[in-house]
């Protein structure tokens, strides 16, 4: 359930060297986290993966091994076991902080055992487009779990339950095969032709008993975890309709009827996140994709329009379903969506999503922690941004977005938060200042910046406004 003013935190980067201890990391610092604001962690996919004790969490492997079985050369993930991720979401849930899991069910990998089957070659420009005969393949889709020994399911999957995979044991061929008797699912991103598939042994959503399987987990995971929401990978490569009716169930199972799910539907056109959350009838809140795109050409393009940033976005289109982000892990140098914003705008982005009244703002680790991986340090001031959050973005909202270099809006504050209330102002170019309304209760007081990058102060007049100011290429938060 979303609170009032509460911010996600993503807790992980894709490099984070966190020696199999994330978990217990999480559950020292959650009241240190709830201090400053966090009310929700996005945690990283708490199941086993291809790549053990080094998977990062998207090649999915076993989901009902939480760091319990000996599987793919450990017990634990890479973030810990099973019993210190439920004594995490627990000792969250005492500071206040929900959890929620990132969940992955496009795709699994490292199968137990190949297969013989018939398929066809497709196009990797156009997945609609078939490029060979039927042939046979031996494709890596039989998954039996030998360590788990049925435990909390004995669900087996064998190729029936994936519409295809990328590469042949018997010629070493990486090519797209779809395996015979099935067809790409409809309802998903039309890239591609059919973006259904992305990697590994590919879920097949028209077969019954992959949707009924995914039903049965899903309940199992949020009775055995108890966590309070879910962030949805890959969603523009699954069907819609079965994204809404597991949602559904989910909520139906937790008897939560405020249960917060958030979809990553990478794409920068506004128009498919309206048409994926019509799809979902509103279930499903969404990542604001074209905004990042946003910040990140703001950072880069000196001539870039201020004035047009919240144009074609989800939070100015639909707030209510935007979950907006400055960047991710996968925007973050290095992978496969590298769109990181430079550093000089940082304080900017954060002020935009942190310090205004729309949207769900979610936090990156990289930017709270660094990244070590690449020399990256903390964005500066990003938890002074945070807690003035907390503290002070309450009340009436008014927007000056009426320069293509510098832009602000102010807070009114509210009767609740002492010394509510804020102004804030961000320049792409040069010095600028704007005439801006507070509110006539601060007639006669004295504003601040509280990041300290302009150093005089700003005394409000008998009209409620104030001068504010900012330097060239920066951002100045005003507070009492």
């Amino acid at each position: 359930m979303r609170k009032i003013n509460g911010i996600i935190m993503q807790y992980f980067e894709w490099y984070m060297d966190c020696n199999q201890n994330l978990w217990n990391t999480i559950a020292n610092q959650a009241e240190e986290l709830a201090h400053i604001g966090i009310t929700a962690l996005w945690l990283p996919p708490a199941y086993k993966g291809i790549g053990g004790k080094d998977e990062v969490g998207y090649g999915v492997y076993d989901v009902y091994d939480l760091g319990e079985f000996d599987q793919k050369g450990s017990i634990k993930t890479k973030y810990g076991s099973k019993d210190e991720y439920l004594n995490c979401i627990m000792t969250l849930k005492q500071s206040g902080i929900e959890s929620y899991a990132d969940i992955v069910l496009n795709h699994k990998m490292g199968a137990d055992m190949l297969q013989n089957i018939p398929a066809k070659k497709v196009d990797w420009g156009n997945h609609n487009i078939e490029i060979s005969n039927q042939e046979n393949v031996r494709v890596a889709t039989k998954f039996t779990f030998p360590a788990r020994k049925h435990k909390y399911s004995d669900f087996e999957w064998n190729w029936t339950h994936f519409s295809g995979i990328d590469y042949d044991e018997n010629s070493k061929e990486k090519a797209l095969f779809k395996f015979k008797d099935k067809e790409w699912n409809v309802g998903v991103d039309e890239e591609f032709g059919n973006y259904d598939y992305l990697m590994g042994a590919d879920l097949d959503f028209d077969n019954p008993e992959v949707i009924e399987e995914c039903k049965n987990w899903g309940k199992w995971y949020l009775e055995t975890t108890k966590v309070d929401g879910f962030r949805l990978d890959a969603v523009k490569h699954i069907k819609a309709e079965f994204y809404k009716d597991w949602v559904q169930y989910m909520i139906d199972v937790s008897k939560d009827q405020l249960l917060f799910t958030v979809g990553e539907y990478w794409s920068s056109d506004i128009s498919k996140l309206h048409r994926y959350i019509q799809e979902t009838e509103g279930k499903i809140s969404l990542f604001d994709v074209p905004l990042h795109y946003h910040l990140q050409t703001a950072s880069e393009d000196e001539n870039y329009d201020m004035s047009k940033i919240l144009e074609g976005t989800l939070v100015k289109e639909n707030p209510c379903k935007a979950v907006t982000f400055v960047d991710n892990h996968d925007t973050q140098p290095g992978q496969s969506l590298q769109s990181f914003v430079q550093r000089w705008f940082k304080q900017s982005a954060y002020s935009i999503i942190l310090l205004r009244e729309e949207g769900y703002p979610c936090i990156f680790y990289g930017d709270f922690y660094g990244i070590p991986h690449d020399n990256i340090e903390p964005v500066e001031d990003i938890k002074t941004i945070t807690q003035i959050r907390k503290e002070r973005a309450y009340g009436t909202q008014h927007d000056y977005f009426d320069h293509p270099d510098y832009i602000g809006w102010t807070r009114e504050g509210d009767q609740e938060h002492i010394k509510s209330g804020l102004a804030v102002v961000i320049s792409n170019a040069g010095d600028g200042e704007k005439r801006m309304y507070v509110g006539t209760q601060y007639a006669g007081e004295e504003f601040i910046d509280a990041l300290g990058n302009c150093e005089e102060k700003i005394t409000i007049d008998e009209d409620g406004c104030g001068n504010f100011k900012v330097k060239s290429k920066s951002a100045s938060i005003w507070v009492m």
